[in-house]
């Protein structure tokens, strides 16, 4: 991992307080993402995420609805980002110590390894989906530097939309 990478360690607390802190998604909510997904395939990808991971995809791909109504690749990039962390089978505790090895710049291995890599596996499910070159982008690249094949302008937006806490009303100056 390289570039955004996994954050400050107060984000690896505030992550690991979302996680065990997370609800389910209301009816609503659930409206809201199937509105978002094109095809059962996406759906098995998203559903079959921990409910702490479509708890974030949801406020992600919110907030990216806010950012930039009318774009629904973006709000879709958003929602469908993490998908491959279902890969690692980790819980709460093997999640917090896979990102802190990480952060302290140690290689894991098995299913921490795996949970590490979860943008890579993601991207490689979200294109056997059938999805667009925008989702299964971010996914592959969202803890590393933005790919040429998604503009600098896109790319703030995404990262705005994936970063906890921000305000979805004021556009990033990158975009403005």
């Amino acid at each position: 991992m390289q570039g955004r990478e996994l954050g400050s360690w107060w984000h690896l607390f505030r992550r690991f307080i979302e996680v065990a802190t997370a609800r389910r998604l209301s009816e609503s909510e659930r409206t809201f993402v199937d509105s978002l997904l094109d095809n059962r395939a996406e759906g098995s990808l998203f559903f079959g995420q921990a409910r702490a991971d479509r708890r974030h995809a949801f406020r992600a791909a919110h907030k990216m609805s806010l950012l930039a109504p009318g774009r629904r690749d973006l709000a879709r990039a958003a929602l469908l980002h993490d998908v491959g962390k279902r890969h690692a089978r980790l819980g709460i505790v093997g999640r917090s110590v896979a990102s802190a090895l990480a952060k302290l710049r140690l290689r894991p291995s098995g299913r921490l390894a795996v949970y590490l890599d979860h943008g890579r596996l993601g991207a490689i499910d979200l294109d056997g989906a059938g999805c667009e070159a925008v989702v299964t982008g971010f996914a592959h690249h969202h803890h590393e530097i933005r790919p040429d094949s998604i503009s600098r302008a896109d790319w703030a937006l995404l990262e705005l939309a994936d970063s906890p806490g921000k305000a979805p009303d004021t556009p990033p100056a990158a975009i403005r």
